[in-house]
């Protein structure tokens, strides 16, 4: 077997078993992933899925760098040709709420199920999911400051204040969907937006 195609079934079994760890955190945690389990679920030894992670702590940094990939994928990669301001901010509210609505993980939004998971704890994974939403909160108040800036959102809106609210009906949203299977949960959300966005 050459070194390339040895490599480049190294980084097909990695892959693998991030997908399949995405999948059975969104429903059981970053906690609920054990090595056991996934080697038993992907045919594997235990060795065999260590080896590709080193420590069940570097397989949850993985899985969560490999969640926010779906996450860019699904809801700023459609929004980000809309115009900078209030149009990629309606952009960035549907194509999030989309995203929930449709599932895209099987448990949900897996950054409000991660959040829920470590928000009392310390560590590297902990501090791991409070960057994804410290970065997708300062992606939600540049945009609000681009749309009062141009005179789209009232004189003086707070930014922080506006992708507060934002953040909140949206996990207002999943909660709905997660908990409750509420059909109606997806209307709900984008009329909150729309009253808020000023629609």
């Amino acid at each position: 077997m050459s070194p390339r195609k040895s490599a480049a079934e190294a980084l097909g079994t990695r892959s693998a078993i991030l997908d399949r760890s995405v999948a059975v955190a969104s429903l059981e945690g970053l906690e609920g992933l054990t090595i056991g389990r996934l080697a038993a679920e992907l045919g594997m030894s235990k060795s065999g899925v260590l080896g590709h992670f080193g420590s069940k702590e570097a397989l949850q940094l993985a899985v969560l760098d490999r969640a926010a990939d779906v996450f860019r994928a699904e809801v700023w990669e459609p929004a980000r040709p809309a115009d900078p301001g209030l149009p990629r901010l309606r952009a960035l509210c549907e194509a999030w709420i989309s995203y929930l609505e449709r599932g895209v993980f099987p448990g949900g939004c897996f950054f409000v199920a991660a959040a829920h998971e470590f928000d009392g704890r310390e560590g590297p994974v902990r501090d791991a999911v409070e960057a994804q939403f410290d970065a997708w909160r300062g992606r939600l108040c540049k945009e609000a400051r681009r749309a009062a800036a141009a005179g789209d959102l009232p004189a003086g809106t707070d930014a922080g204040q506006l992708a507060f609210e934002l953040l909140g009906l949206i996990m207002a949203m999943n909660h709905t969907l997660q908990l409750h299977c509420d059909p109606d949960a997806a209307a709900r959300a984008r009329r909150a937006v729309n009253a808020r966005l000023g629609g």
